[in-house]
């Protein structure tokens, strides 16, 4: 089946500055979730002076223990939930001539049961060229688990709308720290 997740947010900071609010973002003691952020490959095109960066984030599990401690036959691949932590990929495209970053993202852990994709972009405002956009679309689908496909895809759809949510929150307490208050309209 699988389950989609839309999200959308100006921030009223330029592009720039969220850019680096968002690449300095994690860890952060307000998400105790994702427990570290490392930088495995980065590469500016000369060319077109796109940097290229790839990102892997280690977050902590949060499937909830009533999922993971169950045996059994039919619980049995459900001891694939057992893992300590969670391994995201994030691949990101900033192109500071236009001001708009894209970001792909996929998670790396139970590729065999799940799926979990997140295409993002930051890009000045039309509203108002001082601002900048998020736009951002993930999609999760689990199988190989019987009934508990729709019971994991449902938790895994509400944890990520208030993982954005949190990460939102997250950037604009960055962005008023590194900024000050937000600009006028």
């Amino acid at each position: 089946m699988g389950i989609t997740v839309d999200v959308h947010q100006v921030f009223k900071y330029p592009f720039e500055q969220v850019v680096a609010s968002f690449l300095r973002k994690y860890p952060n003691p307000m998400d105790k979730n994702v427990i570290s952020v490392k930088i495995v490959e980065e590469k500016r095109d000369v060319s077109t002076g796109i940097i290229y960066r790839k990102r892997i984030a280690v977050c902590q599990n949060v499937i909830p223990e009533v999922l993971r401690k169950h045996s059994g036959d039919c619980w049995r691949k459900v001891n694939i939930l057992k893992v300590p932590d969670i391994r995201l990929e994030e691949e990101s495209w900033l192109n500071p001539q236009e001001r708009n970053m894209a970001i792909r993202s996929h998670c790396l852990t139970w590729t065999q049961y799940a799926s979990m994709k997140e295409e993002s972009v930051f890009r000045e405002s039309m509203e108002n060229p001082n601002w900048t956009e998020f736009i951002q679309k993930g999609r999760i689908s689990i199988t190989g688990v019987g009934f508990l496909n729709y019971v994991l895809e449902t938790f895994a759809s509400t944890f990520l709308r208030q993982g954005a949510q949190k990460g939102i929150r997250i950037m604009e307490m960055l962005l008023k720290e590194q900024c000050g208050a937000p600009l006028a309209e």
